[in-house]
């Protein structure tokens, strides 16, 4: 190990740092946010106090969440949180770490659709990451979220109940399959599983850590995709729209899918990084 209990906070800083580089493009704020775990201290105090030393039993916890670190295990996951759109999510093995970039269909939806009064469903919620976050910007929007899995759903419930969201709805369905029939929305949003199952990023970083349920589609990534746009139809009121998070090479796919089925008025916006990653479309009944 590269440091000893002796060591003041900011040469465990840099030494972990160091160690954790290759593998991770946020290793300083990994192991800062490591030692503010083990020490329940904000982040800022380490800033203010980089002499300050951990005890021994801190520095001991401390080294074994390292050692997770170096072995690849996602912070989220040591930490058992993820901080998204400044809600504090609770975070498990059996869902996905909601991304930064998922801000982004968050950030496109409330631009979008400004009035009080919606109906609003998040397909696949995982940890309720987008649902939550539409909450927390516009308490009266009626807002259902489902999973499949059942932890997904129990961790987004208890993320909801714990951030004060109770008015959200949140249960476990297969897409569609558990929306009572004659219920239908103004907003479909949804972050599906889009990666190929032969996609080698499989293998690599944090994500050889999560659930491949999660990640994972048939049909070169398009199966659950093409699925909810098919199936959503039946259950959106009219000039309602769907909403997707997406692959970076998959835009021009989901737009002839989306063609296919009906929609019109197709938009793409791009990510943080200028990628492709949301693509929306509205959904005319034709009268």
């Amino acid at each position: 190990m590269p440091f000893s209990a002796s060591d003041p906070v900011a040469v465990l800083i840099n030494n972990g740092a160091k160690v954790l580089a290759p593998l991770s493009d946020s290793a300083k704020l990994d192991v800062r946010l490591l030692i503010s775990f083990v020490i329940d201290k904000p982040l800022s105090y380490l800033l203010t106090w980089p002499e300050k030393q951990l005890t021994q039993q801190e520095f001991q916890q401390f080294v074994m969440l390292f050692k997770q670190r170096k072995a690849g295990k996602p912070i989220a996951y040591i930490l058992g949180y993820k901080e998204f759109w400044s809600l504090k999510l609770q975070v498990s093995s059996s869902t996905l770490i909601p991304r930064p970039d998922t801000e982004v269909i968050v950030e496109t939806v409330l631009n979008n659709h400004t009035n009080s009064m919606v109906n609003c469903l998040d397909l696949g919620t995982g940890t309720g990451a987008i649902a939550l976050a539409l909450a927390s910007e516009q308490s009266n929007w009626q807002i259902d979220a489902v999973d499949f899995q059942l932890e997904a759903v129990e961790l987004a419930q208890s993320n909801a109940q714990r951030l004060g969201f109770s008015k959200v709805s949140i249960y476990r369905s297969d897409w569609f399959n558990s929306i009572s029939s004659g219920k239908t929305f103004d907003i479909v949003v949804s972050n599906p599983p889009y990666i190929d199952e032969l996609d080698e990023h499989l293998e690599q970083g944090d994500v050889r850590f999560e659930p491949k349920s999660a990640l994972v589609a048939k049909q070169q990534g398009f199966a659950d995709i093409e699925h909810i746009i098919k199936t959503s139809t039946a259950y959106l009121n009219d000039n309602a729209w769907l909403y997707f998070e997406h692959g970076f090479e998959q835009a021009k796919k989901i737009h002839a899918l989306f063609s296919q089925h009906g929609f019109s008025e197709i938009q793409t916006v791009k990510d943080y990084n200028g990628n492709d990653r949301v693509t929306y479309a509205c959904y005319k009944r034709h009268h």
